[in-house]
C-alpha cells in the first residue's frame, strides 16, 4: 500500500503525555496522516507543570530533520516548542533548505497563563528567521501580545495584532482567544493579509486543557497534508479540538490533557 499523507512535528517532549511530540503524533493518527517527529527538547512534566528541561543539541536536530526529509516525502510541517535561538535558527535553515512551504508555526512562548517560555534572543530569531517562512502561524493572546507589541483586549485589537504579525512575512495568522475574557474567550481571527474572519466555536467547560495549541496546530498541518485549503483546514482543526475537550481526561491531580482519541468513541 502506498501511503502519501505524512506530516511532520518538531517539538518538544511531554512525558505527561498531553501536549508536545505526543500530542502532534496522536493528532495525526487521528486524521488518518502518518507522523514524522523531530525532538527539540525533553521535559520531565506531569498534569501538575514542568520539573526540568533538557535541550537536544541543534546538530541532532538538524540530524533528525535530515534524516526524515532524505527519505521520506513530508506533505507539511508544524513547530512547536522551538527552545532556544540556536535550535530556531537550525530549524529555519532546514526549512528554507528542503523547501518545507507548507509550515504551520505554533510560536511557543508563553503558556496560557503567561508564564514565558522561551528568552528574548529566540522571540527575535522567531520573528526574523522562522514566521516569514510560514503559511499559518497561530499566536495565543500572549504571543500575540508580544509579536505585535500591542496590548491585546478587545477584537479590534486581535485584529491589528493579526495584520501586524502578517507584515512579518507569513501568509496567513490565526490569533487564538481562548486566553481572552468573557464574550471573547474561544474566538480567534484570521487573516489573510486583506480580510479578517472571525471564528467562534462552542465554550466546553473543562478545566482539562492541557495541549490543545499544539493539537490545534497539529491538526491544521493534518489537514493541510489532506489537502485542504488554509482557511478550511483551520476550521476543521478547531472543531476537531472543540470535541477534543468534550471528551478531555481527568488524569493526575492538575490540568489533564485533551482526548485525542475520540473518534475511537464515537463510532
Amino acid at each position: 500500500m502506498h501511503f502519501s499523507n505524512i506530516a511532520l512535528t518538531i517539538a518538544g517532549s511531554d512525558s505527561g503525555g498531553g501536549a508536545g511530540i505526543q500530542a502532534d503524533l496522536r493528532t495525526f493518527a487521528f486524521h488518518c496522516v502518518h507522523g514524522t517527529s523531530v525532538i527539540t527538547c525533553i521535559t520531565a512534566q506531569n498534569t501538575l507543570g514542568v520539573a526540568k528541561v533538557q535541550r537536544i543539541n541543534s546538530d541532532l536536530v538538524k540530524a533528525q530533520i535530515e534524516a526524515v526529509m532524505t527519505d521520506i516525502n513530508v506533505q507539511a510541517v508544524k513547530t512547536g516548542m522551538l527552545f532556544n535561538q540556536d535550535i530556531i535558527l537550525t530549524v529555519s535553515q532546514q526549512i528554507k533548505q528542503w523547501k518545507l512551504n507548507t509550515l504551520v508555526v505554533d510560536p511557543v512562548m508563553v503558556s496560557r497563563t503567561g508564564a514565558m517560555l522561551i528568552d528574548d534572543l529566540a522571540i527575535a530569531s522567531l520573528k526574523t528567521n522562522l514566521i516569514p517562512q510560514a503559511l499559518i502561524v497561530t499566536p495565543n493572546r500572549y504571543e500575540a501580545q508580544i509579536l505585535s507589541n500591542l496590548s491585546i483586549n478587545s477584537l479590534e485589537d486581535m485584529k491589528k495584532a493579526a495584520q501586524i504579525i502578517h507584515n512579518l512575512g507569513c501568509k496567513f495568522v490565526l490569533v487564538k482567544g481562548g486566553a481572552m475574557k468573557d464574550k471573547l474567550q474561544g474566538v480567534d481571527v484570521w487573516f489573510d493579509g486583506k480580510h479578517w474572519e472571525i471564528l467562534t466555536t462552542e465554550i466546553v467547560r473543562t478545566q482539562h486543557t492541557h495541549g490543545t495549541g499544539c493539537t490545534l496546530s497539529a491538526a491544521i498541518a493534518a489537514n493541510l497534508t489532506l489537502e485542504k485549503e488554509p482557511f478550511l483546514a483551520v476550521k476543521h482543526a478547531k472543531n476537531y479540538v472543540t470535541t477534543a475537550l468534550k471528551y478531555s481526561l481527568n488524569i493526575g491531580q492538575g490540568t489533564g490533557p485533551v482526548g485525542h482519541f475520540f473518534p475511537l468513541l464515537t463510532m
